[in-house]
């Protein structure tokens, strides 16, 4: 009986969560990221409606340099490990597809996550949200200490 070999990239637990990923700092912490990018741009070859060929296309007019149909199939084994994807061809697969989930699962697992387009916005909304309440937490621990000003004896 053969057993099935496991994808390094898990595509079941895509989607976005608040939960705060950790920071990586333990040797072989990122062991096998290879194989899981590799997993991770064959889910988003296997997953887009388009051809290899067309994705490559357009991943070569974003890039403004030739990307191959043949070197997407590289970069989608696990295998082969002498073929990993370069950072700005991954770049432009994760724009191409909008696959940003895949790109955030990547990300987490150095402890960092991804914010999209005016998601910005709500972070930012967020961050002013802290700050008012520690503002307001001053104010009022002030409050508890504060007397009047009186200035020339009265």
């Amino acid at each position: 009986m053969t057993r099935k070999r496991r994808p390094s990239f898990d595509s079941s637990q895509l989607g976005f969560t608040f939960e705060a990923p950790k920071p990586v700092s333990m040797p072989a912490e990122l062991a096998g990221l290879d194989a899981m990018i590799a997993a991770a741009v064959g889910t988003v070859l296997k997953e887009d409606t388009r051809s290899r060929h067309e994705i490559a296309g357009a991943m070569s007019a974003l890039l403004a340099e030739e990307v191959s149909a043949m070197m997407l199939d590289a970069y989608a084994s696990e295998a082969r490990g002498n073929h990993n994807i370069p950072t700005h061809r991954a770049l432009a697969l994760v724009a191409v597809t909008g696959r940003f989930d895949v790109m955030d699962a990547l990300v987490r697992r150095i402890g960092a996550a991804l914010v999209i387009g005016e998601e910005i916005i709500l972070t930012e909304m967020g961050n002013i949200d802290r700050q008012l309440a520690e503002l307001k937490a001053r104010q009022r621990m002030l409050a508890t200490i504060a007397k009047p000003m009186k200035r020339g004896g009265h």
